[in-house]
């Protein structure tokens, strides 16, 4: 894990390591070059599981070698789909859910996350999340479509009750206009769900 606070997947990672247990389902939605995914594997231990989806085949193959290298894939089932389908897919409670939006890194930049698909894929994880269950965001403006998913995003989130869930957002001040930035949102023990 990085200490560095310029590294915002490695900030969101040790936020994570003290809300997800041995044991826990989590979810990534993007599983992009499988590094989240292959953290949540070694955080969920032998006991937890990991549910992760991405639209591009590339994307998978090299999660799953990834997951092979550090012999975990049996803690993981990786979902060739849209996250949007994510109730498709998975039905148990879930502690925690990771979104690292925008394009995979390297591949077509045309293929991207949507903000409608997005926002469906977070209402999904809405229903699953435990409570104090926590979903950990990043949101890249600096591509096409970019800024408009972020944007839309924040907005969904930001009509969130406030007494069922706590929003929280942080960004660089100092960098680049539309620099990445994060979002973390955890479901309020005790209330309904």
């Amino acid at each position: 894990m990085s200490n560095r606070i310029q590294d915002i997947q490695g900030f969101l990672r040790n936020i994570l390591m003290t809300m997800i247990q041995a044991g826990d389902v989590v979810l990534d939605l993007t599983a992009g070059r499988g590094r989240d995914t292959l953290f949540l594997a070694e955080l969920v231990g032998e006991k937890g599981f990991v549910h992760a989806f991405d639209i591009q085949e590339i994307a998978l193959q090299e999660t799953q070698r990834l997951l092979s290298e550090y012999q975990l894939e049996d803690r993981v089932r990786l979902h060739h789909c849209d996250h949007s389908r994510l109730l498709e897919k998975v039905q148990e409670p879930v502690q925690a859910a990771m979104f690292n939006l925008g394009y995979l890194p390297g591949h077509n930049q045309d293929v991207t996350t949507h903000a409608t698909s997005t926002i469906s894929a977070l209402t999904a994880v809405f229903q699953l999340l435990r409570k104090d269950g926590v979903i950990a965001l990043t949101l890249y403006r600096g591509h096409p479509g970019g800024l408009a998913e972020a944007v839309a995003v924040e907005d969904f989130l930001s009509d969130l009750p406030r007494r069922q869930y706590s929003v929280l957002r942080g960004e660089y001040t100092n960098q680049i206009p539309n620099a990445p930035y994060w979002i973390l949102v955890q479901k309020n023990k005790g209330d309904n769900e």
